[in-house]
């Protein structure tokens, strides 16, 4: 093989990665630990559009930072989007991490 068709391979194989990464990750669930409120925006002064109940599931589309929240697992200012203009507060869903587990949004 010339160095172009490794370079070439090698792309393909980190792009099929890549999605691999990406599509495992919008097909993980995670468990609510509590009964919350959904919210239309990252902070609890958004309306509510929903309420989830604890030992439901839920996919984390994306994260991004909003309102300091202390919940069942700890403070955090990271907000879950579980669906268009749908928030939960990281603090109820249980990701096994204080950090992003999820692209930002």
């Amino acid at each position: 093989m010339s160095s172009e068709e490794l370079t070439v391979a090698d792309g393909a194989e980190a792009t099929a990665e890549a999605t691999a990464v990406a599509e495992a990750a919008a097909a993980a669930t995670y468990a609510v630990v509590a009964d919350v409120n959904v919210r239309s925006g990252p902070g609890t002064s958004y309306g509510k559009v929903g309420r989830l109940r604890a030992g439901s599931r839920v996919s984390i589309a994306c994260q991004r930072p909003g309102e300091t929240v202390t919940g069942p697992t700890g403070t955090s200012k990271i907000w879950d989007r579980i669906g268009s203009g749908r928030y939960v507060s990281d603090t109820y869903v249980k990701t096994g991490s204080n950090g992003y587990v999820a692209p930002r949004c």
